[in-house]
C-alpha cells in the first residue's frame, strides 16, 4: 500500500467515526426532548432552545472530523 492510500483510508475512517458518534447522540437527544415536551408541554420553549444549542455543539464534532479529513487529503 502506498502512503497516499493509507492517508485516504485514514480520512475515510475519520469521517465515519466523527459522523457516527454525534448522529447517535443527536438521535437520543431529540428523542429525550420530544418525550420531555410530551410530558410537559408548558416547558416546550425552554426544552427546544436547549435542544438546538446541544445539537449545534454535537454537529461541531462532525465538522471537526470533516476538517481533519480535509487536512489528511491535502497531504496526498
Amino acid at each position: 500500500m502506498t502512503n497516499s492510500a493509507i492517508i485516504a483510508i485514514a480520512a475515510a475512517i475519520a469521517i465515519a467515526i466523527s459522523t457516527l458518534g454525534p448522529s447517535l447522540g443527536q438521535g437520543m437527544t431529540a428523542k429525550a426532548a420530544m418525550e420531555s415536551i410530551a410530558r410537559q408541554p408548558d416547558a416546550a420553549k425552554d426544552i427546544r432552545s436547549t435542544l438546538i444549542i446541544s445539537l449545534a455543539l454535537m454537529e461541531a464534532l462532525t465538522i471537526y472530523g470533516l476538517l481533519i479529513a480535509f487536512m489528511l487529503i491535502s497531504k496526498i
